[in-house]
């Protein structure tokens, strides 16, 4: 049903394009990992995702949307995976989420674990990844494929105020919106090493997103986070 919703508004509040790798394709039970920049993300996500290959997946997502009256059925209903960060029960997240690889779902889900602190719209790179991603993949032995996604912050940024400003003009300003989506991949045995691979896949595709909008930011650097450690940066580099 969210699948549907997306597809049906994200075009109410922008001109959404998606484009993909030559080489892309879900097998079943595949891990999504996208970029996550806004609270609009996942709808355009969600609306590309359905519009190119027609793949409504389980979302992972932070608990207090669980809690938003109907959102939260809805949530419950379609087996999406509730993540109570920062408490006992937040492996458990990883359990259910495997449970629905087996069964050949998709699971869609944000490495960076939360959305930038920034007002501004502007693209940037993806956060350093947290490693519940490659946990994942290598417990369930699941492909990964990169997905970059740019615009949403155009839709909403900033704070609530300006948030709410953002959703209310989207519709007369109709911004433009991208999602690519990049080749699966196989990811290494090693944690560090995997995360570092998916990482840079998903920067990738996000640059891809951002430059089909004309950012700027998609032509310079700052893929590598000045905070990540020497060996993340190298292995993001192969």
């Amino acid at each position: 049903m969210l699948s549907r919703i997306a597809a049906r508004v994200v075009p109410f509040f922008g001109r959404l394009t998606v484009t993909a790798d030559p080489g892309a394709r879900l097998a079943p039970g595949s891990i999504l990992v996208v970029n996550h920049t806004s609270l609009a993300d996942p709808a355009l996500v969600l609306a590309a995702l359905r519009r190119r290959l027609a793949v409504e997946p389980v979302l992972m997502a932070a608990s207090g949307l669980w809690r938003v009256p109907v959102l939260g059925r809805a949530l419950a209903w379609e087996g999406h995976v509730p993540v109570h960060r920062g408490s006992a029960r937040a492996a458990t997240a990883l359990d259910h989420a495997a449970v629905a690889l087996a069964s050949g779902r998709h699971v869609m889900l944000y490495a960076e674990g939360r959305i930038p602190p920034r007002r501004d719209a502007a693209e940037n790179p993806p956060e350093v990844f947290r490693t519940g991603l490659a946990r994942l993949a290598l417990a369930t032995g699941a492909q990964v494929v990169p997905i970059g996604q740019a615009g949403a912050r155009r839709i909403t940024s900033g704070g609530r105020v300006k948030q709410l400003a953002g959703v209310l003009t989207a519709p007369v300003r109709r911004p433009g919106l991208h999602v690519h989506i990049g080749a699966p991949l196989t990811l290494p045995g090693d944690v560090a090493e995997a995360t570092a691979l998916a990482h840079g896949a998903v920067t990738e595709a996000w640059r891809t997103a951002a430059g089909a909008l004309g950012e700027p930011a998609a032509l310079g650097g700052g893929v590598e986070p000045a905070t990540a450690p020497a060996s993340y940066r190298r292995a993001a580099r192969k």
